[in-house]
């Protein structure tokens, strides 16, 4: 049996609150083995925790998955982000209250979701750079990909959003 059945990755899942159509974390463990570490190596990174949660709202907002949604603000508001910052998340390039640092994330973030539409240009990706290192920048990529792929797989085991 996998490694995550063994550490309760499965049974803790079963505590998630989620009204999922497939208990995913019991049919196909090794896989979400390999997503937990994804969500292991996004947890230690260099990247200051308020913005990530942030990116993390963001990326769910422009997918439109309620569950991540509701876990995102709820984990924002227990690290302090500013209620103004996440009231004004979704016009975030209208307003002054992100600093540069966190505006040129969060468009990193929106480019990368809508990667067909919008793509990274070389330009935004020395924008980023400005602000972050490769180390950094990598692990903001890794941020992004892993609230997507959440994102994905929640939508389509039809999470939802619940007190």
């Amino acid at each position: 049996m996998s490694k995550l059945v063994n550490k309760g990755i499965v049974k803790a899942a079963g505590f998630m609150n989620m009204k999922n159509r497939i208990n995913y974390f019991k049919v196909a463990p090794d896989a979400l083995e390999k997503v937990m570490g994804l969500d292991r190596y996004v947890g230690k990174s260099v990247i200051d925790k308020k913005l990530a949660e942030l990116i993390k709202l963001r990326v769910s907002q422009i997918n439109g998955c309620s569950y991540c949604i509701n876990m995102h603000t709820k984990a924002a508001k227990k690290l302090k982000v500013p209620i103004e910052q996440l009231d004004q998340l979704k016009a975030w390039n209208e307003t002054e209250i992100y600093s540069p640092k966190e505006k040129v994330a969060l468009q990193l973030a929106e480019n990368m979701n809508l990667i067909s539409e919008k793509g990274v240009s070389d330009e935004l990706y020395g924008q980023v750079r400005e602000h972050y290192d490769e180390k950094e920048y990598v692990d903001l990529v890794m941020i992004i990909n892993q609230i997507n792929m959440w994102n994905r797989l929640s939508i389509s085991m039809g999470n939802r959003a619940s007190d």
